[in-house]
């Protein structure tokens, strides 16, 4: 990982992706989305802030889980939540 990251990120030592390119949650409401984000925790793919419904950021604010990573191609970035960091790697 380049660039400073926070306790949380330095935690991971296996990074989780996408099991498919899409937000469960907005395909159950009939939406689109942005773009995509992976939580380091559980895994699970939800969209962005960008998107309507910013469903990985509803994810950390009910699960407390506190780090993210871009699930689209060619970005290789963790964000997170707790400490506002970002990393790449």
């Amino acid at each position: 990982m380049a660039q400073k990251s926070c306790n949380h990120i330095k935690a991971i030592s296996e990074l989780k992706t996408a099991a498919e390119h899409l937000c469960e949650e907005c395909v159950k409401l009939g939406e689109g989305w942005v773009h995509l984000r992976t939580c380091q925790e559980c895994g699970v793919t939800l969209c962005c802030d960008d998107s309507k419904n910013k469903h990985a950021t509803a994810h950390f604010h009910a699960t407390k889980h506190p780090v993210i990573s871009s699930a689209e191609p060619n970005e290789r970035w963790f964000w997170c939540y707790l400490d506002n960091t970002f990393a790449t790697y």
